[in-house]
């Protein structure tokens, strides 16, 4: 049975972040998931996690500048210190909050910078994630993100993420799985699905073009959600997409795919 949860950071943006909760929860679903939830404080969250009987199941580890342009943390060079702080604070947040799993973004290639170093740092990054995350029984992944709308972005595709878990060699490592990004890069959502499942931890879903809500674009979530619904897949599935108009409008896709 998929395990469906929704990105409060991309979702029900029409209002501030705590109040998304219970607007998950009126729409039916049962897990969430949020980006960087680190605005609000672990007993905000928990609170609004027991109201309205949800479960938090993923997180990011914080990523220094990158969202404001930057490069990032985890693979530049020289702030290795401030990945390891943004690390305990992640999982300060993960373990009061039972988090079962966290993304690590790689970050971006420094401009100044050669790209052996920052895949070096990388996977020397992931291997103390690993470490740290699975002392308290929590799921590391990593997620690639197309070069498109994130230039420089060390991990791109699936071969260069196969290359990183190669490197690191951490059997608790997996591959977050977004579908609009694969699908920017070229990727047969299907087909790489299906050849990479076993390294897959976390799946999430937008279409493409626009990273809008499924039908929206030139994805075939049907053949996807039908084939999800069947596979061995134990992880979930998340909604990571920005509503084409108002966000309590952008469900049709939950009624026709996951109707149980």
């Amino acid at each position: 049975m998929t395990k469906l949860a929704v990105n409060l950071s991309m979702i029900f943006t029409e209002v501030p972040l705590l109040e998304r909760f219970v607007l998950a929860r009126e729409h039916g679903f049962k897990y969430i998931e949020i980006q960087f939830p680190y605005e609000l404080s672990i007993e905000q969250i928990q609170t609004q996690l027991t109201l309205n009987d949800l479960s938090l199941c993923l997180i990011n580890v914080p990523a220094g500048d990158l969202m404001q342009g930057g490069d990032g943390l985890a693979g530049v060079p020289g702030r290795e210190n401030e990945f390891h702080q943004a690390l305990e604070l992640c999982i300060r947040y993960a373990t009061a909050l039972n988090v079962p799993s966290v993304n690590i973004l790689a970050g971006k290639q420094p401009q100044d910078a050669d790209l052996l170093p920052c895949l070096n740092t990388l996977s020397t990054n992931l291997k103390l994630a690993c470490h740290m995350l699975v002392e308290h029984q929590i799921q590391p992944v990593f997620e690639m993100i197309n070069g498109t709308d994130m230039p420089r972005f060390l991990v791109q595709n699936i071969a260069q993420a196969q290359e990183m878990l190669e490197a690191v060699q951490h059997p608790a490592l997996k591959m977050q799985y977004d579908c609009y990004h694969m699908a920017m890069m070229g990727e047969d959502i299907l087909s790489s699905l299906a050849e990479n499942i076993d390294d897959i931890g976390h799946i999430q879903f937008a279409d493409c073009p626009g990273r809008h809500e499924p039908d929206s674009g030139q994805i075939a979530y049907a053949q996807i959600f039908k084939w999800l619904n069947q596979s061995e897949y134990a992880g979930y599935v998340a909604a990571e997409y920005r509503p084409r108009s108002n966000s309590s409008h952008s469900f049709a896709w939950k009624d026709k795919y996951f109707q149980n």
